[in-house]
């Protein structure tokens, strides 16, 4: 799965959810890839109920295939714990070990967050315009190396509901690694940094 420059990521359609799950699938036809399910815990979803989920814990689980419940096709997990004024992300190997982070920036206009890998070294910035869902991936020198683009859904979606679809599309091929912080980095995106 992680092969690849382009996936199409589609959330599942719902009024009232406490936790999101998406699709990831290939651009080109060629099917499911994977799946991502939020898993923030029963407290928490209650406190979803009050709180703004932005401000709350989270945990997305990122598995190979369309069932989120072999737990021996779990890639990758992304953890956020309470936020105030910045977020910090950890990516999580299947394992547990952390290969990478994210932390967002504190005055950005249209959002922006760095990404990191395992030893702490900036591999991106993601970075975001206030207008619109469209955000960049820059390398440390500000190349562009992808970008993750709103596919619009249609009218009644986008107004009833708070599902996104969206690409992320890297220009190169990316080490199995980078492509692993690089698709954290787009999912969190919309489960981190952009749901409400």
């Amino acid at each position: 799965m992680l092969n690849r420059k382009t996936f199409f990521i589609r959330e599942h359609v719902g009024l009232m959810k406490l936790s999101n799950t998406y699709d990831i699938l290939d651009p080109e036809g060629e099917g499911q890839l994977g799946i991502a399910q939020e898993r923030p815990g029963a407290l928490i979803q209650v406190l979803r109920l009050l709180v703004n989920k932005q401000l709350l814990p989270t945990k997305v689980f990122v598995y190979e295939g369309n069932n989120p419940d072999d737990a021996s096709r779990l890639i990758f997990s992304i953890q956020r714990g309470f936020t105030l004024l910045r977020s910090k992300v950890k990516i999580c190997d299947a394992q547990g070990n952390v290969i990478g982070g994210l932390k967002s920036k504190l005055l950005s206009l249209g959002g922006a967050f760095r990404v990191f890998d395992s030893s702490g070294q900036q591999i991106a910035t993601v970075k975001g315009d206030w207008k619109g869902w469209t955000f960049r991936f820059l390398d440390p020198s500000e190349n562009e190396i992808g970008t993750i683009t709103k596919k619009w859904a249609g009218l009644g979606k986008e107004l009833f509901t708070s599902a996104d679809n969206y690409v992320i599309a890297l220009t190169r091929e990316p080490k199995p690694s980078e492509a692993i912080l690089l698709l954290a980095a787009g999912l969190a995106v919309d489960t981190v940094y952009k749901e409400s």
